[in-house]
């Protein structure tokens, strides 16, 4: 009932507008490299502000699910990842387009996605009701453990060093805590500017962080565009959707594991080379996998898209964002003045089912755009990139200086982009900066509430059931690393003794 509803809520010609607009500009920032869903959502940001909350949605999440589907373009024609997620696509993609079978990989790769975030919004749908009146019963205590879960999560099941993890995690907290202390009023870290009284502009920083750092790289590296052109006629999309049935089991293979990596703050691009793995290790044609198989097109599509997708779960259901994108929009909720959470669905119905309904009609449109624009959006890219960037650029200046109306939020957001680029050099992750930067304050906030009511008694963590589940769980995966390395070492040492053994055994 409530999903007819938020349907009800679509039947507003503007919100389908603001979709068809979003999916198409999401597209657009799919195709191009140095771009992404969290820059393109990011950067574009600001221009939702003179809308409705509901339309705003519409338009950032069509933009993101526009994103999804864009990468595949360029991965399949150009070898060019246009999103990190895109990188299995290109394994499969762009040996079937040497092939001669561009139209094909992206049809299965279009048509995969779409298959991938249905599965994402029909689990939506059905399991964000059910959390979300279950996170009616958290307290202080068990919103600051859930939040200390994701952080954790991010240190025991990423694959980057736990170290660097730590130390962007670091950064994004000291980062979150500079301005006015919302409890005592007090400065933090302002060094008497007047600047820092409002602190760090969680939108301003992203942008810098992912748009401008992006560019940074893109332009120190040279890119230049070579590919394949592309046509998809409607007898090459259908032939290729007879073939695809035959890969149900990847597909849903695929988009389960999007799903999980999704909820748990994993993300797509880890999703989608899981989900490649996973194929090439249960297909028959395994051997070939690389040489331009459909199959190794269909599994990380899949999961991308599903991944994507099931981010906002979580999101939408505690606050917990679970990709860098989901983070973007967590930010665009709490500008609007919306608290993500479980109260969501009681005090803003409208809005949280109108979202779960554009995502469903968002999927349609993104799969119609695509497999009609492809052409126009390949063209784009024989513009020559030394063009693109300084529109790029533009635009992040253009979003940087509207969110206050400040020139100097242009130079906060260039020296964040600085700080994105070293990062990207120096192979730290961007996600756990973010994730920190937009939490830090809500689990400050959860973790200051706690030890008021409990009188400082840091067994209020482990009052009851849930809140000790949770925190426990949390504590095992901030040392998992340390755990693994250790099984790591004994099983290396066991090995090395029963190698002595057969050697003794042996003279």
């Amino acid at each position: 009932m409530s999903l007819i509803e938020g349907f009800g809520v679509l039947g507003d010609p503007m919100n389908i507008f603001y979709m068809f607009l979003g999916v198409t500009l999401g597209v657009l920032i799919g195709v191009l490299p140095g771009l992404g869903g969290a820059n393109g959502v990011a950067i574009l940001l600001p221009l939702t502000f003179a809308m409705s909350p509901v339309s705003a949605i519409i338009m950032l999440s069509s933009i993101y699910w526009g994103a999804l589907f864009g990468g595949a373009i360029t991965s399949v024609l150009f070898n060019i990842p246009g999103e990190p997620w895109s990188v299995a696509t290109t394994f499969d993609g762009h040996p079937m387009a040497q092939k001669g079978q561009a139209g094909q990989a992206l049809t299965a790769a279009f048509t995969s996605s779409f298959f991938g975030g249905t599965i994402a919004v029909l689990l939506l749908t059905f399991l964000a009701p059910v959390i979300a009146d279950f996170a009616l019963e958290f307290g202080p205590a068990e919103f600051f453990a859930v939040y200390l879960l994701t952080f954790c999560s991010f240190v025991g099941m990423g694959k980057e060093s736990p170290f660097k993890v730590i130390s962007a995690m670091m950064l994004g907290f000291a980062l979150a805590a500079v301005g006015i202390d919302t409890v005592t009023g007090q400065l933090r870290m302002t060094f008497g500017s007047i600047e820092l009284l409002r602190g760090f502009d969680f939108l301003i920083a992203v942008i810098g962080l992912f748009g401008v750092g992006e560019i940074l790289l893109t332009i120190e590296e040279g890119l230049a565009f070579k590919g394949k052109t592309a046509k998809i006629s409607p007898t090459i999309v259908w032939q290729t959707w007879k073939t695809l049935p035959k890969f149900w089991a990847t597909a849903i293979r695929g988009s389960i594991v999007g799903c999980w990596m999704g909820i748990t703050p994993g993300g797509a691009t880890p999703a989608s080379f899981m989900s490649y793995g996973l194929a090439k290790r249960f297909s028959k044609r395994g051997r070939f996998f690389g040489t331009g198989e459909i199959e190794g097109v269909v599994a990380p599509e899949c999961a991308a898209h599903a991944a994507g997708t099931s981010a906002l779960l979580p999101m939408l259901t505690l606050g917990i964002p679970g990709s860098p994108t989901a983070a973007v929009m967590l930010g665009g909720l709490l500008i609007w003045g919306l608290q993500p959470g479980p109260l969501l669905f009681v005090e803003q119905k409208e809005f949280v089912w109108g979202l779960i309904a554009s995502i469903y009609l968002g999927n349609l449109a993104g799969l119609i755009v695509v497999l009609t624009t492809v052409p126009i959006f390949a063209s784009i890219l024989r513009i020559p990139f030394s063009i693109i960037a300084p529109v790029i650029l533009v635009i992040c200046a253009v979003g940087a200086y509207t969110v206050h109306n400040a020139f100097g939020d242009i130079a906060v957001m260039l020296v964040f982009g600085v700080l994105g680029y070293l990062f990207k050099k120096l192979n730290y992750p961007l996600a756990p900066l973010v994730l920190a930067l937009v939490l830090g304050d809500m689990a400050e906030s959860a973790f200051r509430q706690s030890m008021l009511v409990s009188n400082g008694d840091v067994r209020v963590f482990w009052s009851n059931w849930l809140v000790g589940t949770l925190v426990t769980l949390a504590l095992l995966m901030l040392v998992w690393p340390l755990i693994s390395m250790l099984i790591a070492r004994v099983r290396g040492k066991k090995d090395e003794d029963d190698g002595e053994v057969e050697t003794v055994a042996s003279h």
